[in-house]
């Protein structure tokens, strides 16, 4: 079992950066590959990024490419994602999620076990 706790989410401006961060307790991150996914209002929920644990390999929706970072700090068993250059069209609830098949990078928020509750992330224009 896996918890995930999600933070750093807020307002800010058009442009502006925020970090995300979700720590995780129970089983040993390396167990898991982490996912980055958000949901806007009345909108279905979209994969942003993931991050395979062992080799830090990442994958990334179009949308944010170049814009967004994911990384992972094993020590502290947390997964960031680093947003910069925000536009109002980012704003959404980010989630974190962790995925048990760990060979594979998956977009499909249907193979993730754990979820966090997640944090608002609003891009006022």
């Amino acid at each position: 079992q896996v918890q995930l706790v999600e933070s750093g989410g807020g307002l800010v401006q058009a442009g502006d950066s925020l970090r995300l961060s979700c720590a995780a307790s129970g089983r040993a991150f390396s167990s898991y590959n982490m996912g980055w996914f958000r949901q806007a209002p009345g909108k279905e929920r979209e994969f942003v990024a993931c991050i395979r644990w062992s080799d830090s390999s990442t994958l990334y929706v179009d949308s944010v490419k170049g814009r967004f970072t994911v990384s992972r700090d094993s020590a502290k068993n947390t997964v960031y994602l680093q947003m910069n250059s925000l536009k109002p069209e980012d704003t959404a609830v980010y989630y974190c999620a962790a995925d048990r098949v760990t060979t594979i990078l998956r977009r499909n928020s249907y193979y993730y076990d754990y979820w966090g509750q997640g944090t608002q992330v609003t891009v006022s224009s």
